[in-house]
């Protein structure tokens, strides 16, 4: 059972309502949801959490390989570093995630296209495949993108406008602009969760060569990029909420703006890197309550 926690403790089970929120978001946010709705949901889900964990191995394997995880790192103790897993396991396990989230986006394709939308399937499957990769090229190998600034970017990109436009996407088969707008939401708390990680860690960071972008620059800067991360989310989401004809009730979402802003007052606070490490949660469970709502009033609504 002892090994059985270490896993778990490596799987980071923390993060996974923050992958949710991309799939829950690109849900809620279908007009006309299909009949198979549910299971579109749930296959989108699971290759998600597939990934997620995927990418949290490889960036424990990837630290400790590049030396990012050491003795001065702040925050959870990692399995790899800590002697707990050893890197042959953790590759293992790398391989065994890839294997299902590649089985579960297939079966989700499967379910999602019919045979005339074969080219479509196939762009799918491509941008799976990228993701597999981007999960284990972050940290990971030789020259991850997550040591060149570039960490910030993907999580964007991925978390946002490909999770939440490319699940809205494989409900509707028509690609509307205007599901760009909650995907930058997204797109954008999630960077905020990966700034908030790089500056708890920015010294060990610039020890061991890591060039996150608030390596690049400075805590003080890395502060104000936290703001406009928050603050372009919320406006993000109020102008969808605008230009769209969402229920009244979608407005619930924004019971967790008062949130954010203590949260913004009390980053600005901080002097002490590892004092960043509680905003984490705050900002991950908050970005899944956002879409989680919204979510549960689609569904109520079908």
């Amino acid at each position: 059972m002892e090994k059985v926690g270490i896993w778990l403790s490596a799987f980071r089970l923390r993060t996974l309502p923050l992958a949710l929120s991309s799939i829950f978001m690109g849900a809620a946010i279908v007009s006309d949801p299909p009949s198979d709705f549910v299971l579109t949901l749930s296959l989108a889900a699971l290759t998600t959490l597939f990934l997620q964990i995927l990418s949290n191995l490889a960036n424990d394997y990837g630290d400790h390989q590049n030396g990012a995880d050491n003795d001065k790192r702040v925050g959870p103790a990692r399995a790899v570093q800590s002697g707990d897993i050893s890197s042959k396991a953790m590759f293992k396990a790398m391989l065994i995630f890839s294997v299902l989230a590649l089985t579960s986006g297939c079966a989700l394709l499967y379910n999602a296209f019919d045979q005339e939308q074969g080219l479509l399937a196939f762009i799918f499957f491509i941008i799976g495949l990228l993701a597999i990769g981007a999960a284990l090229k972050y940290t990971a190998g030789k020259n991850p993108y997550g040591y060149r600034g570039l960490g910030d970017i993907s999580v964007f990109v991925f978390f946002g406008l490909i999770g939440v436009a490319g699940t809205n996407f494989l409900f509707t088969k028509d690609f509307d602009l205007i599901a760009l707008l909650p995907a930058c939401t997204i797109g954008f708390l999630s960077a905020a969760v990966l700034n908030l990680n790089n500056m708890r860690d920015i010294n060990g960071d610039r020890e061991s060569g890591k060039r996150t972008i608030v390596v690049l620059m400075g805590s003080k800067q890395a502060k104000m990029y936290h703001y406009a991360l928050i603050f372009s989310a919320w406006m993000s989401l109020l102008l969808f909420f605008l230009l769209s004809d969402l229920n009244s009730w979608a407005y619930l979402a924004f019971i967790f703006f008062p949130i954010h802003l203590v949260h913004l007052k009390k980053v600005a606070a901080v002097q002490v890197p590892a004092d960043f490490d509680p905003e984490l949660k705050k900002i991950a469970l908050s970005t899944f309550g956002i879409s989680f709502i919204l979510l549960l009033l689609a569904v109520i609504s079908l």
